[in-house]
């Protein structure tokens, strides 16, 4: 992967708004113009990731779920480890119970979010401690409408449900993400009947980044 500036992407947005502001407003013109309102929420919000490449930030659980409880208090931090043009790759470190000291780092997780012309997706990569994939990895889902640029949100996709079904993960087949990022704050979210889980980091403090996820190299897809 390669860092690209936030200036280099907004200019490939504005191109393509341009591109966009060319055509008419007759006809199947309404089918465009919400394509092209899609993109452009799409194009701001992914800016806005790009723009925090290669910085790292802390944060803490916001919701309160009892099987979340290992999260209380913990200390945790979400790394723009590495970015381009179509993806972004963001480790979530979270210091918990157990190891020699009384705690230990996992680095098993990383969420990729892909920018495609058909939308926004949003993945998650799970690794083990000596750097090999579980089994339920790489699940995730695709935006549904237009979002907003400062939210998006992705319903659980088919790959995912046929992966949750063959794990017996059936509660997850209804999964919606949500990832949230304005000029202070960043934030992940999963929910479904009964279930809602959100870490927020503060975008004002940056901190040192942490080490590589597990498996020492960042995960593509």
């Amino acid at each position: 992967m390669i860092n690209v500036s936030y200036k280099a992407l907004a200019v490939i947005a504005a191109a393509s708004l341009s591109l966009g502001g060319c055509t008419s407003e007759t006809g199947s013109d309404a089918s465009a113009a919400n394509s092209s309102d899609q993109q452009s929420a799409a194009d701001t919000f992914y800016a806005s990731l790009m723009a925090l490449c290669g910085k790292a930030y802390a944060g803490k659980l916001t919701s309160s779920d009892p099987q979340d409880s290992d999260f209380a208090g913990a200390n945790m931090v979400m790394h723009v480890a590495a970015c381009d043009v179509e993806q972004i790759a963001i480790p979530f470190h979270v210091e918990m119970p157990g190891g020699t000291a009384g705690t230990a780092w996992n680095r098993s997780r990383t969420w990729v979010i892909h920018h495609t012309e058909n939308g926004l997706s949003l993945h998650h990569v799970h690794r083990h401690e000596d750097g090999e994939e579980d089994r339920v990895s790489r699940y995730g889902g695709t935006v549904a409408d237009a979002g907003q640029a400062t939210r998006q949100e992705f319903p659980v996709d088919q790959f995912s449900i046929d992966l949750f079904n063959a794990n017996d993960l059936a509660a997850s087949v209804t999964n919606i993400w949500a990832v949230d990022v304005n000029d202070t704050q960043f934030a992940y979210e999963l929910k479904r009947e009964g279930r809602f889980f959100r870490v927020e980091f503060d975008l004002t403090k940056p901190v040192e980044a942490p080490p590589p996820p597990w498996g020492e190299t960042i995960p593509t897809l």
